[in-house]
């Protein structure tokens, strides 16, 4: 229990100290989110489909919750974080804006709490005083919450 407090815990401090600069203008992170019922494998693997069927490369795979259940704790909930990239994207955005490296790659986390398994993943600004990197991160946005929602539908 303790475990999980701490994990929690840090994950929100981490939240609280990622705000990113874009053309020296503070942007708070805005996270999409949607839960499901589905089993915890099967709402990975689907992640796994959505992320290479919209041209993504996955760059890691963090299993940070088998990892402590590995080390000891043995009814340790499962926590995964996915890395992924498409570099034709990432070089457009930073040819907009250097400063947006701090968004890549992308991320998208799972995690079960309470009976379902939640998938979550940050977006990209949308306030920028950067015309084109807004629209941009609009274009990236709506694909980022279409990988999650496929993940989770039932």
């Amino acid at each position: 229990m303790l475990i999980r407090i701490f994990i929690i815990v840090s994950l929100l401090f981490i939240a609280g100290c990622a705000s990113q600069q874009t053309n020296s203008t503070s942007h708070v992170i805005h996270y999409y989110q949607a839960e499901t019922q589905k089993a915890y494998d099967d709402v990975l693997a689907e992640l796994e489909i959505a992320i290479t069927e919209n041209n993504f490369r996955i760059t890691g795979h963090s299993k940070v919750g088998k990892v402590i259940r590995d080390r000891g704790s043995k009814n340790f909930p499962n926590y995964d974080t996915l890395q992924f990239c498409n570099l034709t994207h990432a070089k457009t955005l930073l040819l907009m804006s250097p400063h947006a490296v701090s968004y890549m790659p992308c991320n998208i986390v799972t995690y079960q709490f309470k009976g379902k398994t939640i998938v979550k993943t940050h977006l990209l600004p949308i306030d920028t005083n950067n015309k084109d990197l807004n629209e941009f991160s609009e274009k990236m946005n709506k694909i980022l919450k279409e990988i999650v929602d496929f993940s989770v539908e039932e």
